[in-house]
């Protein structure tokens, strides 16, 4: 299994083991009015985007994990005035699924997974 399979499946792991956790962080910032479009940044080292709402070496995961929003991502210049829509279009229900945006040595990309059971 290459480095990248097994970096995929930990993600995946963790966020069934940590569902409960994100759909939290999730509920609090659209019952507070924070942003209809939560965000969490899933990466390996510090990054200054967001939140820190898990670290990986005090919680024993291979992530981890900022909570963030559309709204910094525009702010910030990661996703460009052009693309809000196109990304409004394609979110899908955070209470459902969880918008990653994962942070590698190679790159970053958005990904939209769902929760499980």
């Amino acid at each position: 299994m290459s480095q990248e399979s097994v970096l995929i499946k930990a993600l995946q792991d963790e966020i069934k083991r940590y569902r409960g956790v994100f759909t939290e962080g999730v509920q609090i910032m659209l019952d507070k009015d924070v942003s209809n479009y939560p965000v969490f940044v899933a990466h390996h080292n510090g990054i200054e985007l967001g939140i820190a709402f898990i670290n990986r070496e005090k919680s024993s995961t291979i992530w981890s994990y900022n909570i963030t929003t559309l709204e910094e991502l525009v702010a910030k210049k990661i996703i460009g005035t052009e693309k809000i829509d196109d990304f409004k279009r394609i979110y899908k229900d955070p209470l459902k699924f969880i918008c990653l945006f994962i942070v590698e040595q190679k790159g970053a990309s958005f990904v939209f997974y769902p929760y499980g059971e």
